[in-house]
């Protein structure tokens, strides 16, 4: 939905209360901007993870957290805007009411047939296809289909 309106808080009110990770995501094929509207339940880690190509802009929703990222930590409290740093090492982890928020980066390329740059470590920028949708736990395994936990199936990327 690139040139059209949708407000968060309808997005938010229709989802069902159980369902996690990315609520609504920004789509269009010509589009320059990535976007995500995010809900994490009460106690969820988005583990510990570094961007390094992207900077990101996080939006609070709704609820509450803490994100650690440059070393420092920080409240999470709604109307909170926070610039995060390509490079930065970063992690999110939700309140005791949970966490809403909305991420804004440049859209990454498109996906070409091709071998895979040679990396040393890292992980993925977005660990959402990662958190279980049932008991918000994050696979250690990058490319499970199922949770190890409860055995519900893990989101697509």
């Amino acid at each position: 939905m690139p040139s059209g309106r949708v407000s968060l808080a309808d997005v938010l009110r229709a989802a069902d209360e159980s369902r996690t990770g990315a609520l609504w995501k920004l789509d269009g094929a010509a589009r320059q901007l990535d976007a995500n509207l995010v809900r994490l339940r009460p106690g969820t880690v988005v583990a510990e993870h570094v961007e390094p190509d992207l900077d990101v802009l996080l939006v609070v929703i709704e609820g509450d957290g803490l994100l650690r990222h440059a070393g420092e930590e920080e409240q999470l409290t709604p109307g909170a805007l926070v610039f995060i740093a390509r490079g930065e090492r970063r992690s999110v982890t939700a309140g005791a009411d949970g966490l809403a928020y909305l991420t804004a980066h440049r859209r990454r390329p498109g996906l070409t047939i091709a071998r895979p740059p040679a990396r040393e470590g890292g992980e993925p920028a977005c660990l959402l296809s990662r958190i279980c949708p049932a008991c918000d736990r994050v696979s250690e395994n990058s490319a499970a289909a199922y949770c190890a936990r409860c055995g519900g199936r893990l989101p697509t990327a």
